[in-house]
């Protein structure tokens, strides 16, 4: 087999990863994410999973097409949060999508969920582990997050999130000063900036309500509950009251208040942005009937250490 080629990075190309192999390996954008993506690209020693990740001039940069793609990897112990045998309820770490975007995404949550059952024999030998998806959380976003297991399960938990009897509440940090309120619109597919957001009247105004005719669209209900008051935030809970993609980071940017960290929603706001590491946005209450026994459960996710140090950096010194 011949050598994997690989090259130096010239002065010209430093900065993001996938911008130097395209060019070098003469790739297009979707092949050289896709190589980075699934592993096969080594910068120096190490092999690089993000795309925009920053190479510097003078480092070589390998691309190896046999090579594997690295397992997920390991779920530890204390992020199952509860397990049975009709669900289990996971801690969401940041920076893991849900499930894979497309083909080229090696490390996700339920991945590593299936790798934490597999490897306590809850699955057949040889066989992969049974796991229903019911609902998600953004990449960034933190927190509680149930799977099914069973096909009883699967058709309980879809029908009560349906049917919005679910308890979800996140804690968010958010620009500017909020108070508690409830939120509500139509949810369209493109506000018409290219980007999810509310249905809007001829006039520029948000249409709160799905009426017969109107835009298409699903109508979403946030409840904003003011908890504390910070320097240009406010640590806020949201409890949805309907469950639609992004529908609280839409709901805040859309009335002046984008969670600290939002890179997507956040055009329209011309106030200074808080620096965060992430999206500020936890889901720290879950509810549900449960599948097999009827009786209702619910579990609470402290604020994680990333968003409780943001919390304490933004609280006002006292004088």
């Amino acid at each position: 087999m011949p050598p994997a080629p690989s090259h130096v990075v010239p002065p010209e190309l430093e900065g993001p990863l996938d911008r130097a192999v395209r060019t070098l390996f003469g790739a297009s954008w979707g092949k050289a994410r896709a190589w980075i993506a699934a592993g096969k690209v080594r910068v120096g020693a190490a092999v690089v999973l993000e795309a925009t990740a920053r190479v510097r001039a003078g480092t070589p940069i390998m691309v190896d097409q046999a090579a594997r793609r690295p397992r997920a990897a390991e779920l530890p112990s204390e992020a199952i949060v509860f397990a049975d045998a009709q669900v289990i309820v996971v801690a969401k770490p940041a920076g893991l999508s849900t499930i894979p975007y497309d083909d080229t995404e090696t490390d996700t949550l339920d991945l590593r969920v299936r790798g934490w059952m597999g490897a306590r024999g809850l699955a057949p030998r040889g066989s992969r582990p049974t796991l229903g998806i019911v609902h998600r959380l953004d990449k960034e976003t933190t927190g509680l997050l149930v799977f099914t297991r069973t096909w009883l399960a699967k058709q309980s938990l879809s029908a009560q999130f349906r049917n919005h009897s679910v308890h979800r509440r996140y804690f968010a940090i958010a620009h500017g000063d909020v108070r508690s309120c409830v939120l509500r619109s139509v949810l369209v597919e493109d506000r018409g900036d290219g980007l999810r957001g509310s249905a809007r009247g001829a006039r520029g105004k948000i249409i709160t309500r799905a009426q017969d005719g109107g835009p298409e669209g699903r109508e979403a209900v946030t409840h904003v509950e003011r908890i504390e008051a910070l320097q240009g935030a406010t640590l806020v809970a949201c409890t949805l009251e309907t469950g639609r993609t992004h529908q609280i980071r839409i709901h805040l940017s859309e009335a002046g208040h984008p969670v600290v960290g939002e890179k997507v929603y956040v055009r329209r706001f011309t106030g200074p942005q808080i620096e965060a590491p992430r999206l500020m946005l936890h889901a720290a209450e879950l509810g549900f009937v449960h599948p097999a026994t009827e009786r209702e459960v619910r579990w609470e996710q402290p604020m994680p250490d990333d968003m409780r140090k943001v919390v304490e950096r933004l609280r006002p010194r006292a004088t």
